[in-house]
């Protein structure tokens, strides 16, 4: 789980990056209501607020390494991933490229096909 979440080589299939994903999103959920419940009436974080948002810039690096390297099995180049600050179109390219298209088959310039070793595993 922590090469799934921390590395930036190699490839992943769908079932994987959407695993990493939705846990991630149940972090960020849970961050938000322990955020939310921690603001005070005038406005202020306050320590948990502020873990809560050190906790959230911390995530952006997980979340960057399961697109790079759903990209990796699509055979492009992680720079990909900056394909979602595009205006309107950028966030769908994104969900599409890495969530529901299927990676290229067999080995490529970023490693083997994941579903391939996970047959033989």
């Amino acid at each position: 789980m922590m090469d799934l979440l921390f590395s930036f080589n190699g490839r992943i299939n769908r079932a994987k990056y959407w695993l990493g994903t939705v846990c991630l999103i149940v972090v960020y959920v849970i961050l938000a209501v322990v955020s939310g419940a921690a603001m005070s009436s005038d406005g202020s974080m306050g320590i948990v607020g502020i873990i809560a948002m050190i906790i959230y810039v911390a995530m952006i690096w997980p979340s960057v390494a399961l697109g790079v390297k759903r990209f990796h099995d699509r055979d492009k180049s992680g720079w990909w991933v900056l394909i979602a600050f595009v205006p309107v179109i950028g966030g769908l390219w994104y969900l599409i490229e890495c969530g529901f298209l299927e990676g290229t088959k067999g080995p490529n310039k970023f490693g083997p096909d994941p579903l391939a070793a996970a047959a033989t595993a």
